[in-house]
């Protein structure tokens, strides 16, 4: 559950019917068995919130349980409980799940997820990240960082890439679009890094990120051989002068 090899539409769809079967039984209704059944049914659905309600109601018995856990992150990240789905993720601890290119994405995407839903605090004019989303982000690249080079890494990178850019935590992105365009000199990655540049230094001016991210962006600028790095250098630098910001 969760992760399906095959697409045939037959074979899910009397899967489904099983699951309901056994899970609507006066035998089986009431057992963790029987609620894990009615979840299978819905989550073939894509009804996560009916999921939801199966495995809530035996979370308590089965936290310990790895394949619980996976399929619980999953249900409560489909259905948009980002916090939930973060400590489901957290609480597998199988190697094998931990190595999973699907494992991966959901945790890289959950940890941005939760960090975008995260409430502003101050003033409206003084606006900054929360502590608790802040790092978020961060831990999706390092997530990336962590894996050898791989079609499964690769695909990592893109969805970092993506979900921060889409998310607004361009730094992260900017990073991430970097190490793309090294691996593959395409116009539309350094497009993709020159907006994440500009976002990073909106979100600097506009307080709702520290100074440090451009001395991170101009790191990343440096090394880049494209003609307009050198033009969105000079433009960072400027602002930061009159800023008395040294970067």
């Amino acid at each position: 559950m969760g992760q399906f090899q095959s697409q045939n539409s037959e074979h899910l769809r009397l899967a489904q019917m099983c699951f309901q079967a056994v899970g609507s039984s006066p035998a089986e209704c009431d057992t963790i068995p029987g609620r894990q059944c009615m979840a299978s049914c819905f989550f073939l659905l894509k009804q996560f919130e009916d999921v939801l309600i199966y495995l809530k109601s035996i979370k308590e018995y089965l936290a310990s349980d790895d394949d619980f856990n996976w399929n619980y992150g999953i249900a409560c990240a489909s259905n948009g409980e980002w916090a939930e789905a973060e400590e489901a993720f957290g609480a597998v601890q199988g190697v094998g799940y931990q190595q999973e290119g699907a494992f991966l994405n959901w945790s890289a995407r959950t940890f941005i997820k939760q960090a975008s839903l995260c409430t502003y605090l101050g003033r409206p004019t003084a606006v900054r990240r929360c502590m608790y989303g802040a790092g978020k982000p961060m831990l999706a690249w390092e997530l990336y960082l962590q894996q050898e080079t791989s079609d499964k890494s690769l695909e990592l990178l893109h969805l970092v890439a993506n979900e921060c850019y889409q998310a607004g935590f361009f730094s992260a992105a900017a990073r991430a679009f970097d190490v793309l365009e090294q691996l593959d000199p395409s116009p539309e990655y350094w497009q993709a890094k020159q907006g994440a540049c500009a976002g990073t230094l909106q979100m600097v001016a506009a307080g709702k990120e520290s100074p440090d991210a451009l001395r991170q962006i101009m790191g990343i600028l440096q090394t880049c051989s494209h003609p307009n790095a050198e033009r969105i250098m000079q433009v960072i630098a400027g602002w930061a002068s009159a800023k008395n910001i040294i970067i």
